[in-house]
């Protein structure tokens, strides 16, 4: 596939302003899974400050900000595996969210479900996990949008399946142009939902998130059921939801 060339100066040119609310998902026992090692609550803290130590340096500009919102930029000195606009190895952080907390659901049922199509022998969860739905409020000045013309002009080569290589490419043209942020369609969401990929920790609005839902995500023979039973949300993906990607294509669906 031919990569498209968008030089920093015509990315300039493109940039948008962008404002409003973005979600993420994270495991519901993101802060009392260590409550299990320990026998109090102080033994916990002292655990967490020394799990702490052992992680990569939060960057200044990043420490005002609550740990869920600054934690993706603090891994920028290793990243272990490229990813949409971020290239592997010692590369800076990106915070990836989505506009509407449906599509991040959809994000994560996909990556879910990449797990188990990399481990076929896995058996399914016997119980659905719960997962901490977020959302930070952010203001960002310069933007660039892959879902809009003349960049939607080359939809195919950004919404790749698994090549990335034409979007880490745009990634280090946008910040040579001083852009914060990138906004694409989400490859993963059967309904197409758009995604951001924030490039610095700087735009966020307020420093801690501004909303949070309990999800509970079951895997299974059928596909992935979600529920959130407040505000009441319901979303499926069968199947034949994530076919598109490759790496699903012989996912052993019956398991024991």
């Amino acid at each position: 596939m031919s990569s498209p060339t968008w030089t920093p100066a015509a990315l300039s040119s493109e940039a948008r302003a962008l404002e409003g609310r973005c979600w993420r998902l994270v495991e519901a026992q993101h802060r009392v899974s260590t409550l299990k090692l320990v026998d109090d609550l102080d033994e916990q803290a002292v655990l967490e400050e020394l799990i702490e130590a052992t992680k990569p340096v939060v960057p200044i500009e990043c420490r005002k900000l609550h740990y869920l919102l600054a934690t993706p930029f603090r891994y920028g000195s290793n990243y272990p595996t490229g990813s949409r606009f971020r290239r592997a190895g010692k590369s800076l952080g990106i915070y990836y969210a989505a506009e509407k907390v449906q599509t991040a659901v959809a994000e994560m049922a996909f990556y879910r479900l990449l797990f188990f199509s990399e481990s076929p022998d896995t058996p399914w969860p016997s119980d659905a996990a719960e997962y901490t739905a977020f959302a930070a409020s952010f203001k960002v000045a310069r933007a660039v949008d892959l879902t809009l013309p003349p960049l939607s002009e080359d939809a195919e080569t950004w919404t790749h399946p698994t090549d990335y290589t034409a979007c880490q490419q745009l990634t280090d043209d946008a910040r040579e142009a001083a852009m914060q942020a990138i906004r694409y369609r989400s490859v993963r969401d059967p309904q197409g939902g758009a995604n951001l990929a924030l490039l610095t920790c700087t735009i966020f609005a307020k420093a801690a998130p501004v909303e949070r839902q309990t999800w509970r995500i079951r895997l299974g023979p059928t596909g992935v059921q979600a529920i959130c039973e407040f505000p009441e949300k319901r979303i499926g993906f069968d199947r034949q939801s994530f076919a598109g990607d490759p790496r699903l294509k012989d996912m052993r669906w019956t398991r024991k």
